[in-house]
């Protein structure tokens, strides 16, 4: 059983595992175990148990990354056994019993909130739900504001949609309260406001560190920046 953390990044919504190429190409030069899993985005609790199955099922100690959405995933799922850190990446750090639209609200709205364009998928068996989407021209803007338009475009086109719930549900747990946690604020972050950012991780006592200029897609404009704050984490636990 290896002693190194595995390093788990979970992505938030409207982008997929892939969003973390560049971190995990960093990860991956210092022989640091890494695995991207996809991120079902249909909702809180049903992500987090997903979160949550895959880290269990590695031998080992796991440290947890959640980019935006993910964060509140890890926040859940961090309470499992051998999840030994907790790592948010312009990413939203919930209290036990705290939805995301309730952080979101004690602050002014990101740009994000005029720009979603909704979508309705289909329930078995029951009436179809909602999910949303950014608008493909307001996400260059909103998302990756520091990422070059080539590959903003790209990224627009194949956004992957968060179920509309989700922004309701209540987190079931704070893992942070019983684990170490590290936090990277986009200080020019126009989908989550800093300050939701911000307040998160000195709630959860998370170690910070602040990227002026970097839109919420630090982890593609900012690879190593995010990939050395993982290291410091995997150095504190291993």
């Amino acid at each position: 059983m290896s002693t190194t953390p595995t390093v788990l990044l979970v992505h938030g919504a409207f982008a997929d595992a892939t969003s973390w190429s560049g971190v995990i190409t960093e990860l991956q030069r210092d022989g640091i175990p890494v695995i991207a899993p996809p991120n079902p985005l249909r909702g809180l609790a049903s992500d987090a148990a997903y979160v949550a199955s895959v880290a269990a099922q590695i031998d080992g100690p796991v440290i947890l990354v959640g980019h935006s959405y993910g964060g509140a995933l890890i926040t859940v799922a961090g309470v499992t056994e051998n999840v030994v850190g907790l790592v948010y990446v312009a990413a939203y750090v919930l209290e036990e019993g705290e939805s995301l639209g309730e952080l979101q609200g004690r602050f002014p709205l990101s740009p994000l909130v005029d720009n979603l364009r909704q979508w309705t998928y289909p329930v078995p068996g029951g009436e179809p739900a909602a999910e949303v989407t950014i608008a493909e021209d307001a996400f260059p803007s909103v998302f990756a504001a520091d990422v070059p338009a080539e590959v903003t475009e790209v990224l627009a086109a194949a956004q992957r949609p968060l179920a509309a719930a989700a922004f309701e549900e209540r987190a079931a747990a704070a893992a942070w309260k019983d684990k170490p946690s590290w936090a990277l604020i986009a200080g020019a972050d126009n989908a989550i406001n800093p300050e939701v950012e911000r307040f998160g991780a000195e709630r959860a006592g998370a170690t910070v560190v602040e990227l002026d200029g970097a839109s919420h897609a630090v982890a593609v404009s900012r690879p190593k920046e995010v990939a050395d704050l993982i290291r410091t984490a995997v150095r504190a636990t291993g």
